[in-house]
């Protein structure tokens, strides 16, 4: 990639990180000025804020001429300058026009960052222009721009300086210009050894006169072949006839204020984080060359050895807690979204439901944030089209006519836990084994445990409506939910009581890349436990151990702990040992002990997951090297305690997973 394409990507770059900047901030601003609807006395705060962040978007966008997104802004600000000068009275259709015209934004940034086809915006312009009333449309009109047949073709070239820019002449500036004398066909920025220009593509007449009058003010033009669209590589525009001017006066042609913050591409940070898990490995491979070397160096030499591998694993330690800091991100990043969905999805079902929102500084890798976006977003789906009851329903159960949504986030130790939780209607068991039979599904006789409950909700394609709508997604969803989370090396839980409300509760690590495990053995085989999945780690005497049922049960904090060995679930000869150690996963009925040989220490590991289809087998999350040279695999301990609560005993692999050198 040239220097030029390097800088258009930057350049780019920088424009979408700062319209999802702002776009955020409007999605609350938006629902601080629909709060003030009732009164019909907008907040001035709000509203400035509100129209700062508009004009900046209306800026940047007319920067790599963007029209469409530079067009929506331009009639959102409209109005919102007639609500502040007093010209048209806020209402809750103008409200729902500025939600409309912000998703509508959002749309259009990203088919830009996508590279695929704009969506429609006329509808959405149309409602804006007519909530704002004349004055509002006053305010945006602005003369469209002419293309004259038989104008030439030129490239006209600005560089920008302090002087000019104290003049008040800017790109924005020279932009209304050239659109006074003809159509801009594309801009682009250009890098030149003392700073950047801007060249822009433009169809008009130019005589002597003017080429001398603009000379001084940092233009200069060419006549020049010049198409509309792309051309090499540029920050190109539709065609400037597509829509009316706009009017851009007042920036100062800059991107983004100065600021403390450095933005940063994630796949630079992944390859950072890859270096990093080299020289976890390197340093687990010279701890094991120096136990090798111990017997062999003198003892009074031996402690300098020891003090500069301890100091080397401590800076490396910090080093990898450094740049996993870099990667977190408040998981705001996601809750910010629902209120929308929220707010649109309760007025479709006509039911009040209050949403709160709780934990959101909360912090977790930026990559679990972006695949965690839509199960979360699925899970509010569900729960506000499915969960609640009808207002007059909620009044005749004995609970407040309103209600309650609760989002929350809060980190324990090296994870995350969200709890999505409703005071809705909750999930009858009964139907849901009924409709499970119905579908061909294995259920159990009996009442079913909130495991089996959720695995069958969860099973693809088990729905418990009859009809699709905007929050449902036939089954389909909660199937990807659940898949989506065990891929992070998450787990899921759920707690629902009929008639009292559902508590979906997600618990995921903060980074999936480097963790602190527990080396445990079975039968000779050395396997990696991530210590974020395992609740507690107890010693069990085998003479304490009773069969039920073909199941072995442990004595534990006064009640019985279902156990199950691991050599039994891999089919791993056992060896008979005075004692055994458990891996405790899971709370309450769900909890479930692994039982295995021996625990040797615990270390921090590198994980490199399994994703190809022909290697990857249920228990088994991924691989690590300890530093002498040899794979361990890693457990996936969630995984093998759902096994164990459906007697996965019984199921154990023919084969056991070997042990291969690297």
């Amino acid at each position: 990639m040239s220097d030029h394409d390097q800088f258009i990507a930057g350049f780019m770059d920088d424009y979408f990180a700062e319209c999802d900047e702002h776009l955020a901030s409007l999605r609350d601003l938006l629902l601080g000025l629909e709060r003030t609807v009732r009164t019909g006395r907008p907040d001035d705060r709000v509203l400035e804020e509100l129209f700062r962040s508009f004009h900046s978007i209306k800026g940047i966008s007319g920067m790599v001429e963007l029209r469409d997104a530079e067009l929506l802004a331009h009639e959102m600000e409209s109005y919102l300058r007639a609500l502040r000068q007093g010209e048209t009275a806020l209402s809750q259709s103008g409200v729902d026009a500025l939600i409309e015209g912000v998703d509508a934004l959002e749309r259009v940034v990203k088919s830009r960052r996508d590279n695929a086809a704009p969506p429609a915006i006329a509808a959405v312009l149309d409602r804006i222009v007519a909530v704002a009333g004349p004055a509002g449309g006053a305010a945006g009109t602005v003369r469209a721009p002419e293309s004259h047949p038989g104008d030439a073709p030129w490239i006209v070239t600005f560089v920008p300086s302090l002087a000019l820019n104290a003049r008040g002449i800017t790109v924005d500036t020279v932009r209304a210009l050239l659109r006074e004398r003809g159509a801009i066909l594309h801009a682009s920025p250009r890098i030149l050894e003392t700073g950047i220009a801007f060249e822009f593509g433009f169809s008009g007449n130019l005589d002597a006169q003017t080429l001398e009058a603009w000379a001084h003010d940092g233009l200069s033009a060419a006549p020049g072949a010049v198409a509309a669209g792309p051309s090499n590589g540029g920050v190109n525009a539709p065609n400037e006839s597509a829509g009316p001017d706009v009017d851009v006066a007042g920036s100062q042609g800059s991107l983004a204020p100065a600021s403390h913050y450095v933005r940063v591409d994630l796949a630079k940070l992944d390859e950072l984080m890859r270096m990093i898990a080299d020289l976890v490995i390197s340093r687990a491979r010279l701890a094991d060359t120096l136990t090798r070397l111990e017997p062999r160096v003198p003892a009074t030499e031996w402690r300098a050895v020891q003090e500069n591998a301890a100091a080397i694993e401590r800076q490396l330690r910090d080093l990898r807690e450094g740049v996993v800091r870099v990667r977190l991100v408040p998981v705001a990043e996601i809750f910010r979204r629902m209120p929308f969905v929220v707010r649109d999805l309760a007025r479709e079902s006509r039911a009040r439901v209050r949403l709160v929102l709780e934990g959101q500084e909360t912090e977790i890798d930026k990559f679990l944030i972006e695949r965690m976006m839509d199960p979360i977003l699925h899970l509010v789906r569900n729960a506000v089209s499915h969960g609640f009851e009808p207002p007059a329903e909620r009044l005749a159960a004995g609970k407040p006519e309103e209600g309650t949504l609760r989002l929350s986030a809060a980190a324990v130790g090296e994870s995350v836990i969200i709890d999505i939780v409703d005071d809705g209607r909750g999930i009858d068991s009964v139907e849901v084994a009924r409709r499970a039979r119905l579908a061909g599904l294995a259920v159990p006789e009996g009442p079913l445990d909130s495991g089996t409950l959720l695995d069958l909700i969860c099973a693809p394609g088990f729905s418990t409506r009859d009809e699709t709508d905007r929050g449902s997604g036939r089954g389909v969803g909660m199937a990807v939910v659940k898949a989506t989370v065990q891929q992070l090396n998450g787990t899921m839980l759920l707690d629902s009581e009929l008639g009292r409300g559902t508590r979906f509760s997600i618990e995921l690590p903060l980074t999936l890349s480097i963790t602190e495990a527990m080396i445990a053995t079975v039968g000779g085989r050395t396997f990696a436990v991530p210590q974020a999945a395992v609740r507690e780690v107890i010693e069990i005497d085998p003479a304490a151990l009773r069969q039920i049922e073909k199941h072995e049960i442990a004595p534990y904090r006064g009640g019985a702990l279902p156990i199950v060995r691991l050599h039994a679930l891999f089919g791993i000869p056992g060896t008979a040992r005075r004692s055994l150690h458990a891996f405790v996963v899971g709370t309450g009925q769900e909890a479930v002990g692994i039982a295995v040989d021996r625990i040797v220490g615990q270390r921090e590991i590198v994980v490199r997951t399994t994703s190809d289809p022909l290697i990857k087998v249920d228990g088994i999350t991924g691989a690590t090297d300890l530093g002498d040279g040899q794979v361990v695999l890693i457990l996936d301990i969630p995984s093998l305690a759902r096994a164990a609560r459906s007697g996965g005993a019984e199921h154990a692999e023919a084969s056991p997973p070997t042990r291969s050198a690297s």
